[in-house]
């Protein structure tokens, strides 16, 4: 039902875990000055409070770095590629999010490339932002500082773009205070910006013309989009703390640079001057430089390539700063390397313990090596016992995220979970030996039981990642039945929320894409939902008649290399879709084979009529396309004055045929709100609406008669998230300048059945939602709508039998409330005249005495509002004949029977 505008350039150069970035052309701020900018941001009006949470999925991206305060404990925090900075919150073992009110103009800011906590003044914490180095990002980068622990920030702006999401960001920290002058800060810039230094806590930097190498290193020179070419630059900033005193600036000061030859640097005179280090290994990138000062050694990580990915070889050394030794402490042979070092730690308690991890090793998982007597011998986390059997030293618990299983069954030597990949960040914490963080592409992990790895005892790893929320949205549903919430994301496919404050057991699977690019469902018939996505090699589109519990591919049409936009009709009976690589095709049934649809361009978004199932609609390069032969054949609208570009999202209102709202535009083009009512062939823009990015729908305010719109937009001139109940007539602004969250142009929904919640799509900060405090919210997060009274009046049912084979068959019922009042828990009873015997159910509970089957609600999907229905389905056994129940009765009256 939606395209994301993320950006394909980005996801056709990863191999994993990579988000992407939204375009430039709505979001261009202007370029800023190096100095710094301390006015405070615009106060926005904001008439309506809202309570904002995540919808919980836990994790979903790439932590490259976490940080532990060296002077406070429990202090630490975490900065992932796009979704932002977090701080650790011991007394929940959550993470608090810290840059939400990073606002539309400079999304760019929620990529962070590092960050520091002061450790002499610990309310000081700063980080440095910026999301890409090429013209993706619009902005320039920026160091934001603060002094009450990120709850609030002022920006320094720089000359030159940062790159949280760039290759080479899991080297680092690149940004560093001077542990002894904490008003002295460093920070290391890519493409060929050199060092940089601050001297009054951030607020104005400037670069340091003594230092010799900016670095050489790039990942792809011939890469014409400057996402690969770009040099990566400088990578860390390393202090020698025993080379200071409280108050003077620290002498000794270590900096790695991306550059195999010359990896690592040194000044003696607090800054003044710099030597590449005499005896260094060459041929690696140093990724890594953590210095032990009791000890006398800086150790360092290395790599043949930049990471967080690629990475065939690597090295440890150890680095005596008294004599200038360099000694090869490599946990293996070089030759029986296949990936990279980086995470690496030192245990700042016992200063001889340090660890490292085996960052790009994917198969048959990655590896974390621990050594106690600074690097002589090592021991590893899991060893071959006899190929391909393993023996590990830990425990993996992930029932608190479950879907880090991937719903994976590997042969050995591959275990799930695994242990990860991508894991640059690896972290001991300094007050506690028995604890350890490390990130990896889709989660934090950590144990409190470290030291059992001495003890030859297994030690427990879980996921230590609860409100971090790093996803990247690009669709979301709301049904008028079922599941509150279903989603589309990249990399790890989307999430069925039958409860909004729980992680959901497992993402789509059959087939699990590694980005869902679109959803739909059927209006009449809320069960049947469609998805498309993105795959490597197999089917691009996927089908549920179960409201997306359970999925099972389509048949794609030749020629498809993406997944597009995909529409559903009404009532569930066809689907148009509009895949990347081939044109806009039609079908009936559940996609075994497509016809091409005419009259419309390859390329073209595609929505349905949520009420006529033969009507659909298309978006094109400025012109409306409308089909009403189910997708066939499509017309241009006579419709003018539409955004001349692609960047539009457009829905159509339930309830009403051939009402559409269509938003989207371009910086300094035509860009704003549009609403139909005759089915397109005309469209009133809305006065007032600047700009507008997405729209949707949600339940009626009260009293109100037409469903309340929702839109991220800039309207009078102030961005945020808007709120209409009078169609358009007024608008609310719902969020304010605390709760901002970059980009919000993917998708946004309400939800049917609760008035006000709203669901808003993130780049990077997963699926945010927002209750109103005019009607209290609905707090049980999972969609319903207060004690109404229960079953009364009509219904309907419609029993459907989906597939059967000589024993068993699988059928799905839908149940509609054709009353007046909405239902508060329902139950469902009909005979079997053939004995047939229900085996498995889903979206209810279910018992069988003889021949009578009762069906009961889950505790989300008991609140059925009128004129909505609700399903479930089940596989039973049969032996002969397998009529069709004759009659149904709800809580004992009688249901018509379609």
């Amino acid at each position: 039902m939606r395209r994301t505008r993320v950006l394909t350039a980005v996801l056709a150069l990863a191999a994993g875990l990579l988000t992407g970035g939204p375009p430039a052309l709505a979001a261009a701020p202007p370029d800023r000055p190096a100095a710094a900018s301390d006015a405070p941001a615009r106060s926005a009006f904001a008439a309506d409070t809202y309570t904002w949470k995540n919808a919980r999925i836990d994790g979903g991206g790439f932590v490259p770095g976490i940080v532990f305060n060296r002077s406070e404990k429990n202090l630490a925090y975490a900065r992932t590629d796009i979704g932002g900075a977090y701080r650790w919150q011991e007394a929940t073992k959550s993470w608090t999010p810290l840059l939400d009110s990073v606002g539309w103009d400079d999304w760019g800011h929620t990529g962070v490339v590092s960050l520091a906590s002061d450790p002499v003044d610990p309310d000081r914490v700063y980080a440095a932002a910026g999301t890409y180095t090429n013209d993706w990002d619009p902005g320039n980068g920026a160091v934001l500082r603060s002094t009450d622990r990120g709850a609030s920030w002022r920006k320094a702006d720089l000359p030159f773009k940062l790159g949280g999401n760039m290759p080479g960001r899991g080297m680092g920290e690149r940004l560093a205070v001077d542990p002894h002058r904490n008003s002295v800060l460093y920070l290391g810039a890519p493409s060929g910006k050199g060092l940089w230094r601050s001297t009054d806590s951030g607020a104005s930097w400037s670069q340091v013309t003594a230092f010799p190498n900016p670095g050489t290193y790039v990942q792809d020179p011939d890469d014409a989009s400057g996402y690969a070419s770009d040099n990566q630059g400088i990578v860390w900033v390393t202090f020698d703390e025993s080379t200071g005193t409280p108050g003077s600036a620290t002498r000794t000061i270590y900096v790695g640079v991306a550059d195999k030859e010359n990896a690592v640097y040194r000044s003696t005179d607090a800054g003044a001057t710099w030597q590449r280090v005499a005896g260094q290994p060459t041929g690696y990138l140093a990724h890594k430089g953590v210095l032990d000062t009791e000890n006398g050694h800086l150790y360092l990580a290395y790599s043949d390539k930049g990471g967080p990915y690629d990475g065939g070889k690597g090295r440890l050394w150890r680095y005596t700063t008294a004599t200038g030794t360099w000694t090869d402490i490599s946990p293996v042979a070089e030759a029986d390397t296949y990936y990279g070092f980086s995470g690496l730690t030192v245990d700042r308690q016992n200063p001889g313990t340090l660890m490292t991890t085996a960052y790009s090793s994917w198969w048959p998982d990655t590896q974390i090596f621990r050594s106690t007597d600074s690097g002589a011998t090592w021991t590893r986390a899991w060893d071959y016992s006899s190929y391909p059997d393993r023996v590990n030293r830990y425990t993996m618990d992930v029932s608190s995220v479950p879907w880090l299983t991937w719903g994976a069954d590997p042969s050995p030597p591959e275990q799930s979970p695994k242990l990860g990949w991508m894991t640059e960040s690896l972290e001991i914490d300094p007050f506690d030996p028995d604890r350890m963080m490390y990130g990896t592409g889709a989660t934090v992990y950590g144990t409190e039981n470290l030291t059992n790895w001495d003890r030859d005892t297994a030690f427990t790893i879980t996921p230590m990642v609860r409100g971090l929320e790093e996803t990247a949205v690009n669709d979301l549903i709301s049904p008028p039945s079922g599941a509150p919430l279903l989603s589309g994301l990249l990399d790890i496919g989307g999430f069925r929320h039958t409860d909004l404050t729980k992680v959901p057991p497992m993402m789509f699977t059959q087939p699990n894409f590694t980005a869902t690019t679109s959803l739909d469902f059927a209006e009449s018939r809320p069960d049947t939902v469609v998805r498309t996505g993105d795959l490597d090699s197999g089917p691009h589109i996927a089908f549920s008649t179960d409201n997306g519990a359970h999925w099972f591919a389509g048949t794609d049409p030749s020629g498809v290399s993406g997944g597009g936009t995909v529409a559903a009709g009404a009532d569930g009976s066809r689907f148009v879709w509009s895949p990347r690589g081939a044109g806009v095709h039609h079908t009936t049934g559940f996609g075994t084979s497509w016809s091409a649809s005419s009259g419309i361009p390859e390329g073209a978004v595609v929505e349905s009529d949520r009420v006529d199932p033969k009507t659909f609609y298309g978006f094109k390069s400025g012109r409306f396309y409308v089909s009403t032969d189910g997708g066939a054949t499509f017309a241009a609208s006579p419709a003018t004055g539409l955004p001349s570009g692609d960047s539009v999202r457009f829905k159509a209102l339930p309830g009403t045929k051939g009402d559409i709202w269509l938003a989207g535009g371009e910086s300094g083009g035509t860009y704003g709100l549009w609403h139909s009512t005759d089915g397109g062939r005309s469209f009133a823009k809305l006065s007032g609406v600047d700009e507008a990015d997405t729209v949707g729908f949600g339940k009626a305010a009260p009293g109100a008669s037409y469903q309340t719109v929702f839109t991220s937009a800039e309207i009078d001139g102030v961005r945020g998230i808007f709120r209409s109940t009078d169609r358009g007539q007024s608008w609310t602004r719902i969020n304010d300048d605390a709760h901002q969250w970059g980009w919000t142009g993917a998708a946004i929904t309400g939800d049917p059945r609760v008035y006000g919640r709203v669901y808003v799509a993130t780049n990077g900060r997963g699926i945010v939602y927002g209750d109103t405090s005019e009607t209290g919210g609905g707090d049980d997060g999972g969609g319903g709508t207060g004690p109404d009274p229960g079953p009364a009046g009509a219904c309907e049912v419609t029993y459907e039998i989906t597939n059967q084979w000589p024993d068993g068959f699988q059928a799905r019922v839908q149940v509609t409330n054709t009353g007046a009042n909405a239902w508060n828990g329902w139950a469902l009873t009909w005979s079997f005249a053939d004995g047939q015997r229900v085996s498995q159910l889903w979206n209810g509970g279910h018992t069988q005495s003889g021949p009578t089957v009762t069906v009961r609600n889950t505790d989300w999907n008991g609140t059925v509002a009128a004129g909505s229905s609700v399903g479930f389905g089940f596989t039973a056994s049969r032996s002969g004949t397998n009529a069709r129940p004759a009659a149904f009765a709800l809580d004992g009256r009688a249901c018509t029977v379609t």
